[in-house]
């Protein structure tokens, strides 16, 4: 099968730098340094608000990501995906969630016994990952994570959209019933 892309090519000759820019300037504009990055325990507080199995906090590289955090002036703006690092506390979970519209990777760093669920139409997948292991988890399904670890999980969330749409919970879900606050979302 051949592959064909998805974006079109971009050839030396035909690259554009945006207007006002020189190549240095732009290309610094898409760094993003650790030191100039916090975490925001805040993008899912109203899930914690709810019950502190919930509680997490994601840092911002490239893009928002699915959180439902509507701007961040210090990322690099997203074009094609979003990038962010996730920490998720021992005995603490992320709900099961659907992306409609996105591709969702986990990268674990750091963390040694991650359980990840995905549900579809009844049936239900789990699996264990540690430290330097990858789930690509597709749109169209729901997927949740818990820490069963003794300690702090850190993971890289890439999520294939460069803005993705505020993912929604399973109807049953109580977090289904809550209203969000505006800026934050389920991720």
């Amino acid at each position: 099968m051949e592959h064909k892309p998805i974006y079109p090519e971009i050839r030396p000759e035909s690259l554009a730098i945006p207007a006002g820019e020189t190549l240095s300037s732009w290309l610094n504009s898409r760094i993003a340094r650790y030191e100039t990055r916090s975490l925001d325990w805040h993008a899912l507080k109203f899930q914690a608000d709810f019950d502190q199995k919930y509680r997490r906090a994601q840092m911002r590289y490239i893009g928002t990501g699915g959180t439902g955090v509507e701007s961040d002036d210090n990322v690099v703006p997203a074009e094609h995906f979003t990038f962010s690092t996730m920490v998720l506390p021992a005995g603490c979970e992320g709900p099961l969630h659907l992306h409609t519209d996105a591709e969702e990777v986990f990268f674990v760093l750091r963390g040694n016994k991650l359980r990840f669920i995905v549900e579809h139409r009844g049936e239900r997948f789990e699996t264990l990952l540690k430290e330097r292991d990858l789930f690509s988890v597709p749109p169209g399904v729901y997927r949740g994570l818990v820490n069963e670890g003794l300690e702090e999980a850190l993971m890289c969330v890439i999520i294939g959209n460069s803005k993705p749409v505020t993912p929604s919970y399973p109807p049953e879900h109580p977090l289904s019933k809550i209203k969000r606050p505006k800026g934050a979302g389920a991720g």
